[in-house]
């Protein structure tokens, strides 16, 4: 398995696998424009984040995304990883392991503060994965308004 920073060429496939996961993790049917456009524009623009992927054979079969967070209290970035997603046939074989073990090197060198992801509380699968790999439930309860 070979990871690597994802590039505007993998656009396509990472909308798809976005798609997928609203789909399955909280049954949100997200418009392939706007998904597609979003990719590209944080493929377009460093600042934004960047995505890693994992692939097979040179086929993508799971991604992640990360966003940075400046903390003033820290004096360092702190980066959020998301869009976490391994194809169906993939998963339980240390693809997301691998991919998260590769933004742990890179933050480390990178003198980031921490990891932090969130998660909806009924995706018990993903709940286990990240616990199985160290993650820890910290006490912040996520709100949004919308706009």
């Amino acid at each position: 398995m070979n990871i690597r920073m994802a590039s505007l060429p993998d656009a396509r496939i990472l909308t798809d696998q976005n798609i997928a996961l609203a789909k399955e993790s909280e049954n949100i049917v997200l418009n392939p424009d706007i998904v597609l456009d979003g990719v590209k524009a944080l493929l377009s623009d460093p600042h934004k984040g960047f995505y890693l992927v994992a692939e097979e054979n040179k086929t993508i079969i799971g991604q992640l995304m990360i966003t940075v967070e400046w903390s003033d209290w820290r004096n360092k970035p702190i980066w959020w990883v998301q869009s976490v997603y391994v194809q169906k046939e993939w998963r339980k074989k240390g693809v997301f392991t691998q991919l998260f073990r590769v933004v742990e090197q890179m933050a480390c060198t990178q003198s980031v503060a921490f990891l932090r992801l969130y998660v909806h509380e009924h995706n018990t699968s993903a709940i286990l994965t990240y616990e199985k790999t160290g993650w820890n439930q910290e006490p912040y309860t996520v709100y949004q308004f919308s706009l």
